[in-house]
């Protein structure tokens, strides 16, 4: 889990030790002035400061190869589809497929905004202890029910997870032979969700019951666990700054 991989120590890098209500302000900043980015010239602006957090935090570049590789293959067929569907002005014509300008100027603008922001969140997942995570969210105002919520589904996803290794496990030792084409595990499939399904429910209204019993309620978070420092300050000062250009880019280039 990540929240339990993650040590932060006095030589860890800044991002790292970055309080976490601050990074998670100036990450979130920077990810929503990415996504309003309509300037194909700002770009390359974009991926530099992707690239600097990412080598500022040392975030290992096989990990995030890793956590990108899902994400990119639902995008990629949007980036593909892009070129070919939309647009009017010819780019690149071969075998009666026609490449539009507007549309590969869509397909950049969609891929470079995905990948910088995805990478930023995993920047700041990977960085930050979850629970730490959670509380800095709560610190900043997020309601306790919300922040109780996320904490549950991220627990409740790992006990699925474990379910799931086990069914199959015993699903193997009744004789089940998983097919080497997922199509034809469809139906075994099905009812294998619906089981997880079934379970997890029944479970929840134990784990509701049992918290309700043992008088689960709201203890506030206390405001003294974070404390930001000067360079935590300059650090989201710097983010702004570069927030602000890359706006004052996007509305002048």
């Amino acid at each position: 889990m990540i929240a339990h991989t993650i040590s932060i120590s006095p030589e860890s890098p800044f991002v790292h030790r970055w309080d976490p209500r601050m990074k998670l302000i100036g990450l979130l900043l920077l990810a929503f002035t990415f996504s309003f980015v309509s300037n194909l010239r700002v770009l390359p602006m974009m991926i530099a400061l992707t690239l600097t957090v990412v080598a500022m935090s040392r975030y290992p570049l096989d990990l995030l190869l890793r956590r990108l590789r899902y994400p990119s293959l639902v995008i990629l067929c949007l980036i593909i589809l892009l070129p070919l569907i939309s647009g009017f002005t010819p780019l690149v014509e071969w075998g009666g497929l026609t490449v539009t300008r507007e549309g590969f100027q869509a397909a950049m603008l969609v891929a470079t905004r995905f990948f910088c922001i995805v990478t930023l969140a995993a920047v700041l997942l990977g960085t930050t202890p979850l629970l730490r995570t959670i509380k800095a969210m709560q610190a900043l105002g997020l309601p306790y029910v919300m922040a109780d919520m996320a904490l549950l589904v991220v627990r409740y996803l790992e006990v699925l997870s474990a379910d799931l290794r086990r069914m199959r496990i015993s699903m193997r030792l009744r004789g089940h032979v998983e097919q080497r084409w997922p199509w034809r595990n469809l139906s075994t499939l099905a009812w294998l969700t619906g089981s997880l399904i079934l379970r997890g429910y029944e479970r929840s209204q134990g784990v509701y019951n049992a918290m309700r019993l043992r008088g689960y309620g709201h203890q506030p978070v206390s405001r003294d666990e974070f404390k930001a420092a000067p360079a935590d300050l300059l650090a989201l000062a710097a983010v702004c700054v570069a927030t602000g250009l890359l706006i004052w880019l996007d509305m002048t280039l």
